[in-house]
C-alpha cells in the first residue's frame, strides 16, 4: 500500500466519503487525511450538542481500518456500548444529519438499526458484543455464509463477567469471530481491578527484556541452527509477547491472540487486520492500544471528564454555563460524606461510576470505605450482600438503567436474607439525550414486587437526605429512587431525620380529586392542582414518599373522600406506581372510585429533553390538568 504523499497530492476530504466502500481504493496518507477531518468534525460537533467525545476521538484510526479492510456491512461489524461509534456513523452515510447528534428526533448518540444498516447491534450498555458476535457467526456458518464478525470491546467493559462467558463459549466452539480489545486503560472512571493491572503489562519491562536478549544470546550460539531458530522467533514474535502478556490469559481461553498493537497507526493496523483477516481462522483477539481522547488535549489530558460531555468551548473546553440547582446526585454524594462521618460502618460501593454516582468525595475522604467493582453490577450487590452479613452498611450507588442487571442478585443475596443494604438508584425516569437505553422507566415495576424490600422516592433534594438517612439506618433491604439533574431548589436542612417508615404526607387537601404523584412528579402536580383551582376543581395532592410498604391508609381515605384518583410517574405504567394504588383500592373494595394512571407508555422511549419527554408521555403539569378534567367529566 502506498505510505508516502505530499499533500498537495492528497485531494480526498471526509465530505467525499459516501460509504465505506470509498475508503476502500485509499492510501494510508489519504486515510490519515480523513482521520483529521473526523476528529475536527467530531469536537465542533460534540461541543454544540454534547455528547461521548474522549471514547470516539480515541477510535478513530481504528474504525477507518476496519471499514478500509472488512466488507462491511457483509462483514457485521459491532461497537460494544456504542459510545465510540461516531467516526462509524460518519463513515456510513450520515455526515448531513450528524450536526442533530443527541438532539430531540435526530441522530442517536449510540447505534441504531433504523439509521444505518451498518449498524449492525442495537446497544447501550457494556458488555454485550462479543456475545452477540459469537451467535451472529455461528448464524453464518449454519447458513453457509463466510462473512466475518467483528466485535470492537473497551478494556473497560471486559470487566463484565458476561464478556468472559461470551469469551469461554467461542473458545469453545472454535468458529470464525474476531474480537477487537480496545485498550485505552480507561472504560468512564479508570478501569480498576487484577484483569485492568494484567491488561497494561507492556513488553518494555527489565525482567522481559532480559529474556528476550537471553533467548537471543543462547540460539546465537548454536553453530548451523541458531540463526534459523532465531530467524522464526522473531518472525512469530507475537506468540512471544503472548507467553508473557496478556495473550496468555485469551490463548488459555482459545483464542489466537495478536498484539499489542498501536491503535493510532494506520498502517500497522491495516497490515494486521488483513493479516487476520486472510490468513486466521476460528476466534481471534487483537489487543490494540489506543488514546482515549486523541487529537483534543483537553480530553486527552482528562478523559474521564470528557467521557460524556455537555456543549462546551472548543477553544478551552470548558463547559457552556447552564444554570440550575444542585443536582440530585450530588445532593447523595454530599449526604453520603455526613452520614460515613458520624458512622464507620457505612460504605459505598460503584459499578465504574464513582463520579457519575456523585462518590467521588467520598472515596476521597474514605479509602477503605469506597469499592469500585468495575462494571460488575451483579458482583456490586452479592458483595454488597457480603458488607451487611459482616455488620457493615452498604450503599449500592448505581444507575436505574444498569440496576436491571443485577435483579436476581437483588432478590436471591439482598432480600431474600433480608439484609440491610441500600440501593441507591439513580437516574430515574427519563434522562435526556442518551435515550432508550439509559431511561431508568422501569425500576419501580421490577423492584417493588420483591418481598422484604423497601423503596422510597423524594419529592425533593431535601427529601433525599432525610430518605437516605432513613434507608441506611433500616433494619432490611431498601431503595432511594431518584432522577437525573437538579432538583427543586428547595433549602437543604442541616440535621438529617428518620422518615416514619410507610408514611406519606399530605400537601393539599381537596374535595374533588385525589392528585397522587410520586417522586420527581409531585412538584408538577402541586403546580396542575392550582391550576385545576382556577377552574373550579378543588385537588388534592399527596406525597406518598414511600412506593413500598405504600401508606395505605392516607390514600384510601382521601381517594374515598374525592372519589376520583389520578397517579402520576416517571416510569412505565405496566406493573408501576399507578398500578400498586390500584391494587390497594382493589384489596380494600373501593370499586367505586374513579382512577386513571399517568404514565410512560409500553414503548421504548425515544431521546430528548426530559421536559419534552415528560409532556409527550403527559406527565408535565398541562398534561394532569387535561387529564384532571377528563376524568371529572366521567
Amino acid at each position: 500500500m502506498l505510505t508516502s504523499l505530499t499533500p498537495e497530492q492528497i485531494t480526498v476530504r471526509l465530505k467525499d466519503i459516501k460509504s465505506p466502500q470509498d475508503l476502500r481504493p485509499l492510501c494510508v496518507p489519504e486515510l490519515e487525511s480523513i482521520a483529521r477531518d473526523i476528529r475536527e468534525t467530531i469536537i465542533d460537533t460534540v461541543a454544540e450538542t454534547g455528547g461521548h467525545l474522549a471514547p470516539s476521538l480515541g477510535v478513530v484510526e481504528l474504525t477507518l481500518a476496519l471499514h478500509h479492510v472488512f466488507n462491511t456491512p457483509q462483514d457485521k461489524l459491532i461497537w460494544d456500548v456504542g459510545h465510540q461509534c461516531y467516526a462509524h456513523k460518519l463513515l456510513t452515510g450520515r455526515q448531513e444529519q450528524f450536526h442533530t447528534l443527541r438532539q430531540y428526533k435526530g441522530m442517536s448518540g449510540f447505534p441504531k438499526f433504523n439509521e444505518s444498516e451498518y449498524d449492525a447491534l442495537e446497544t447501550g450498555h457494556a458488555g454485550t458484543s462479543i456475545s452477540a458476535a459469537l451467535g451472529m457467526s455461528l448464524a453464518k456458518d449454519l447458513k453457509g455464509d463466510d462473512s466475518r464478525v467483528i466485535a470492537v470491546i473497551g478494556d473497560g467493559s471486559m470487566t463484565t463477567g458476561m464478556a468472559f462467558e461470551a469469551l469461554n463459549q467461542a473458545g469453545h466452539l472454535d468458529k470464525n469471530l474476531i474480537v477487537i480489545l480496545n485498550d485505552n486503560e480507561m472504560s468512564i472512571s479508570p478501569n480498576v481491578g487484577a484483569l485492568s493491572s494484567f491488561l497494561n503489562r507492556k513488553m518494555t519491562g527489565k525482567t522481559i527484556s532480559q529474556i528476550r536478549n537471553h533467548i537471543a544470546t543462547k540460539l546465537r550460539d548454536m553453530p548451523g541452527i541458531g540463526d534459523n531458530i532465531l530467524s522464526v522467533l522473531k518472525k512469530s514474535e507475537e506468540n512471544i509477547k503472548s507467553f508473557f502478556t496478556p495473550g496468555m490469559l485469551f490463548e488459555a481461553l482459545k483464542f489466537y491472540y495478536v498484539g499489542p498493537i498501536p491503535g493510532h497507526k494506520l498502517d500497522d493496523l491495516i497490515a494486521t487486520l488483513e493479516n487476520v483477516r486472510d490468513n486466521l481462522d476460528g476466534p481471534v483477539l487483537v489487543h490494540v492500544l489506543t488514546t482515549k481522547g486523541k487529537g483534543y488535549q483537553p480530553a486527552e489530558d482528562k478523559p474521564g471528564n470528557y467521557h460524556g460531555v455537555g456543549p462546551f468551548d472548543r477553544k478551552t473546553g470548558i463547559p457552556k454555563p447552564v444554570k440550575e440547582s444542585i443536582s440530585y446526585t450530588k445532593v447523595f454524594g454530599n449526604t453520603m460524606i455526613k452520614l460515613a462521618r458520624t458512622d464507620r460502618r457505612i460504605a459505598a460501593i460503584s459499578a465504574a461510576m464513582p463520579a457519575g454516582t456523585g462518590l467521588s468525595g467520598f472515596a476521597k475522604e474514605f479509602p477503605d470505605r469506597f469499592f469500585d467493582v468495575g462494571i460488575a453490577e451483579q458482583h456490586a450487590v452479592t458483595f454488597a450482600a457480603g458488607l451487611a452479613l459482616e455488620g457493615i452498611l452498604p450503599v449500592v450507588a448505581i444507575y436505574s438503567s444498569f440496576f436491571q442487571r443485577s435483579l436476581d442478585q437483588i432478590i436471591h443475596d439482598v432480600c431474600l436474607p433480608n439484609l440491610p443494604v441500600t440501593l441507591a438508584i439513580d437516574r430515574c425516569g427519563v434522562v435526556g439525550d442518551d435515550g432508550p437505553t439509559h431511561h431508568g422507566v422501569f425500576d419501580i415495576s421490577f423492584l417493588r414486587f420483591i418481598p422484604n424490600f423497601s423503596y422510597m422516592a423524594p419529592k425533593d433534594e431535601d427529601e433525599l437526605q432525610h430518605m437516605l438517612y432513613t434507608a441506611i439506618f433500616h433494619h432490611g433491604p431498601c431503595g432511594v429512587r431518584y432522577p437525573r439533574g437538579a432538583g427543586e431548589d428547595v433549602t437543604l436542612a442541616d440535621d438529617l431525620k428518620k422518615l416514619e417508615f410507610g408514611k406519606g404526607e399530605v400537601l393539599r387537601e381537596g374535595q374533588d380529586i385525589l392528585l397522587l404523584p410520586i417522586g420527581n412528579r409531585v412538584y408538577p402536580a402541586l403546580r396542575a392542582a392550582e391550576g385545576l383551582q382556577k377552574l373550579g376543581i378543588d385537588a388534592a395532592v399527596i406525597n406518598p414518599r414511600f412506593i413500598k410498604p405504600l401508606d395505605g391508609d392516607l390514600i384510601s381515605f382521601w381517594a374515598e373522600q374525592t372519589g376520583r384518583v389520578i397517579t402520576i410517574e416517571d416510569n412505565v405504567r405496566q406493573g408501576g406506581w399507578g398500578s400498586s394504588v390500584l391494587e390497594l383500592l382493589a384489596e380494600r373494595h373501593l370499586f367505586q372510585v374513579k382512577t386513571m394512571i399517568l404514565a410512560h407508555p409500553d414503548q421504548f422511549i425515544e431521546h430528548g429533553p426530559q421536559k419534552t419527554l415528560w409532556k409527550n408521555s403527559g406527565l408535565d403539569s398541562p398534561s394532569i390538568i387535561s387529564a384532571a378534567m377528563d376524568l371529572m367529566k366521567r
